[in-house]
């Protein structure tokens, strides 16, 4: 099933989250669906594609928060550019299992996940559209 038969627009879903990510990427259904497979997002809303199998909007919950994605329109200058200077962060408490499951999805390792000297376990993987995920688990507090 694909995320245009899942979600329909409908009235706005609220954003989650103080600071919501929106990705211009190419292919935004197909993205939504990756999601799911590798961050077990749920996706809330979605414009159908046009003709030419881009939409506008997909909203989706990824860990409790809002992440947004929309194919470019170049035609209305919003190309499409590779994503840089950012990742995107999900804190996790079993770093084992979201990192297992978006790497059986397509995940790329960028950076292994390990103990960092800051305490947390930390690691990065690129998503098949260009994006970098970081993911966090909390160290164990000193002292425990």
């Amino acid at each position: 099933m694909s995320a245009s038969d899942t979600a329909q627009p409908g009235p706005a879903v609220p954003p989650k989250g103080g600071v919501v990510a929106y990705l211009t990427l190419d292919g935004a259904l197909r993205a939504a669906e990756f999601y799911k497979a590798a961050f077990g997002a749920e996706i809330v809303a979605s414009i159908p594609p046009d003709e030419q199998g881009r939409t506008m909007h997909v909203h989706l919950i990824v860990n409790g928060s809002s992440v947004m994605l929309c194919d470019a329109f170049p035609e209305y200058g919003h190309p499409l550019q590779a994503p840089q200077s950012f990742s995107l962060l999900l804190p996790v408490e079993e770093i084992a299992v979201w990192w297992d499951r978006a790497v059986a999805a397509g995940a790329e390792v960028v950076t292994p996940y390990q103990t960092m000297f800051w305490g947390d376990v930390y690691g990065q993987l690129r998503d098949p559209f260009g994006v970098i995920w970081a993911m966090n688990q909390p160290g164990q507090p000193a002292g425990s």
